[in-house]
């Protein structure tokens, strides 16, 4: 059996199972649904789910409980427009090219009885990539949180290097839902026992966070 097929396999089941948990409040909304399976990469799986009110969560597993956040208007309104150009993944989006394996991909649509999905290796559709991308920074960020979250509780010395790192993806502007580190930076800043570059860090990236809180990206 070739590696996709058997990805296809091991994905299909993992990702109805997650759907299946409707773990996320308002589940009458519609939804985007992504995951990804690639072994040979690090997360080996995600899974993420975005509502039309924002409310989202980010898994790595289906054993655990999932990561919530909430994106701004702008940008679920940004994620639904793309999965409108898209048809809602009702047509393939595969692309016929010979490219090497980056894990199958999964978009999903629900909206009631309405449900669509779509697989792909790699795609050439454009807008199928710039929502690629939007999980990619998704995966990106709360990748970011549970690296600072474990910093703060088990590697004090080690959390100005993980500021660091959240520093350099908000320069890039490949954060998403900025917000959502306010709670762990805010502890960060009042915590003494953090060296002082370490909150001095966090509390320049709280200001820069609370300064978009308008849902624009810096």
């Amino acid at each position: 059996m070739s590696s996709p097929t058997r990805l296809r396999r091991l994905l299909a089941p993992a990702l109805l199972v997650l759907l299946g948990a409707q773990a996320l409040p308002a589940a009458d909304l519609p939804r985007i649904s992504y995951s990804k399976a690639f072994p040979k990469s690090t997360p080996a799986f995600v899974a993420i789910t975005v509502a039309k009110d924002g409310n989202s969560e980010y898994r790595e597993s289906l054993e655990e409980e999932p990561l919530r956040f909430q994106l701004t208007a702008k940008e679920t309104g940004e994620l639904f427009a793309l999965a409108d150009k898209l048809d809602r993944f009702k047509r393939p989006l595969e692309s016929k090219l010979k490219v090497a394996n980056t894990g199958i991909k999964t978009f999903r649509w629900e909206s009631g009885a309405e449900k669509h999905e779509v697989q792909f290796n790699f795609s050439q559709d454009v807008d199928a990539r710039v929502l690629w991308d939007w999980f990619e920074r998704i995966t990106e960020s709360e990748r970011h949180r549970i690296n600072l979250e474990r910093s703060a509780r088990f590697d004090k010395l080690g959390i100005n290097d993980a500021l660091l790192q959240l520093e350099v993806s908000h320069d890039r502007a490949r954060l998403v839902a900025p917000a959502q580190f306010l709670p762990i930076l805010d502890r960060i800043i009042k915590n003494q026992s953090f060296l002082h570059m370490a909150r001095a860090r966090a509390s320049k990236l709280a200001d820069a966070f609370r300064a978009g809180a308008d849902g624009t990206t810096e």
